[in-house]
């Protein structure tokens, strides 16, 4: 089961898409592991506000990574490397589209855990 979730950025909205794949499309493209990676990037910015950023380049790098194949995934028309799409936006706010991307993530892994678990009910297993 997947989920998708528009957020506004640049002033348009975008779709990104939650889903059992993400890790794997994740993992095959940037070599990462985006548990590991969302779970960073989450602390991060749980500690900081937007106008007293200290997030290092890496840390905006993986989210740019994460955002593009979450929009890649919901969007098959969109470019071909995370460069091609964000060259289609102005400057946004990682403070207002990473925590909408983790809630998205956070959905996504609640319901196929509840999913799992009923089919383990239903079945006996």
């Amino acid at each position: 089961m997947s989920m998708t979730k528009m957020i506004e950025i640049d002033g348009r909205e975008v779709a990104f898409r939650a889903s059992a794949a993400i890790p794997r499309i994740y993992r095959l493209k940037f070599q990462r592991d985006i548990y590991k990676d969302l779970s960073a990037l989450e602390k991060a910015v749980g500690k900081e506000d937007e106008g007293n950023s200290n997030l290092d380049l890496f840390s905006l790098e993986m989210f740019e990574n994460i955002a593009y194949v979450m929009a890649k995934h919901a969007d098959g028309s969109i470019p071909d490397t995370p460069e091609e799409w964000l060259d289609g936006f102005g400057t946004f706010s990682i403070y207002q589209v990473l925590p909408k991307l983790i809630e998205l993530w956070g959905l996504n892994v609640r319901t196929d855990a509840e999913a799992k678990k009923n089919f383990a009910q239903q079945t006996g297993q």
